[in-house]
């Protein structure tokens, strides 16, 4: 598997991967939980810190405090810490202007992760649900670091790793959970209990995103590399057998060779995948654009001008193949934002972010021209769904 270039900048899928080769060893895992304010990452973003780090919970101001408490968690289990970075007297305030303040939930990389992290490769969806603080006579016999899972049923999944979270804590918090692991949504929430408040971490774990490329000229590898680096689990697919080789594209995941009619074959998760057809051969692009329309999934890019994909449609129509209203709004072409670029790895960028806005929901337009804030609002409870960072 191509190596992360930039440890600081991997994606989720690099920080999992990392953390499931790491589980059990001398490491920690540094985890957001709570965001007030303005902050560069939001609660769920993860770093893994052992002998060198992967992942970013900061633009990187906190990497010396979060080491340093990374040792201590592995010594002593784990820990929650809180960073102000508001005020210029504060303990931890670099001068920074993040107008946030931070909490940090810092333990071990056990067993416990293996819950998670399973369900997400497998497709599923599911939360880890960890008690982070609250209340003395609430946490009477609770430890900080006591974990259980719950899936997007609401059912519930202990381990060996951790010890458990009471009942009474579990039932005020449950349902909660399920819908956080349905949507892989992370914050902390208060559970009030008989004996006070307990704050618990629902940490959501949803599926990383597919990206398949079908198509294997020279300009599939730059939209590979950049699909991976945004996050994507990056599969090719060729249509030439001689060219379905892993060392012509070193960043995507698998690299096949395929029919253009069997393509689907290599789609696991159709809700989850984002294709873009990009052979440059008409008669195989036609036949993959239907195959993939036979499918859940809801966006297929399709490379070329608009004149052409109005041949292949009529082609199609021909070969009694007609496309729904339903169809047309999955397929995306000429496909890509208007970035204004020509150059390849312009091209490329323009490919991937579109799939990667329509995956987060988004129009992808600029930020400055949108009014309103950017990031939801971590808190539930808030008068406003969004916050102003």
């Amino acid at each position: 598997m191509n190596a992360t270039p930039d440890p600081w900048a991997a994606s989720t899928l690099a920080v999992r991967e990392t953390l499931r080769d790491r589980i059990g060893t001398e490491t920690a895992v540094a985890t957001v939980t709570g965001v007030e304010g303005a902050a560069y990452r939001r609660p769920g973003a993860k770093m893994v810190l052992g002998d060198d780090a992967t992942g970013a919970i900061t633009a990187g101001c906190l990497e010396g405090p979060v080491a340093e408490l990374a040792e201590r968690a592995v010594a002593d289990g784990p820990l929650r810490q809180t960073f102000d970075l508001t005020d210029e007297d504060d303990t931890w305030s670099f001068g920074l202007g993040c107008n946030g303040v931070i909490d940090v939930l810092v333990e071990p990389a056990d067993g416990s992760f293996s819950l998670a992290l399973a369900r997400a490769d497998t497709g599923e969806r599911a939360a880890l649900l960890t008690v982070v603080g609250g209340d003395a006579s609430a946490l009477d016999g609770t430890t900080v670091g006591a974990r259980v899972l719950v899936d997007s049923t609401g059912d519930v999944e202990t381990t060996d790793a951790r010890p458990a979270i009471p009942d009474d804590v579990l039932a005020g918090v449950r349902e909660t959970a399920r819908e956080f692991a349905a949507t892989g949504r992370s914050d902390t929430v208060a559970v009030e209990t008989e004996a006070g408040t307990v704050e618990a971490f629902v940490d959501g774990y949803a599926p990383v995103p597919e990206f398949l490329v079908f198509g294997s000229d020279n300009d599939v590898r730059p939209v590979s590399r950049l699909a991976r680096d945004a996050g994507f689990r990056v599969t090719v697919a060729s249509a030439r057998g001689a060219r379905a080789d892993p060392e012509r594209f070193p960043a995507a995941h698998r690299v096949e060779a395929t029919r253009p009619p069997e393509v689907t074959d290599l789609v696991d998760r159709p809700a989850d995948t984002y294709a873009v057809v990009m052979s440059h051969n008409f008669v195989d692009d036609r036949l993959a654009l239907a195959a993939l329309l036979d499918t859940e999934i809801s966006y297929v890019g399709l490379m070329g001008p608009r004149k052409r994909f109005e041949e292949m449609r009529d082609a199609m129509a021909e070969a009694g193949v007609e496309l729904s209203a339903s169809d047309r709004d999955r397929i995306s072409t000429p496909v890509g934002l208007d970035l204004g670029g020509g150059e390849p790895t312009q091209v490329a960028l323009s490919v991937v972010t579109e799939a990667l806005a329509v995956a987060n929901g988004r129009e992808g337009g600029r930020l400055s021209s949108h009014e309103g804030p950017i990031h939801p609002r971590p808190d539930p409870g808030s008068d406003s769904e969004f916050d102003s960072s």
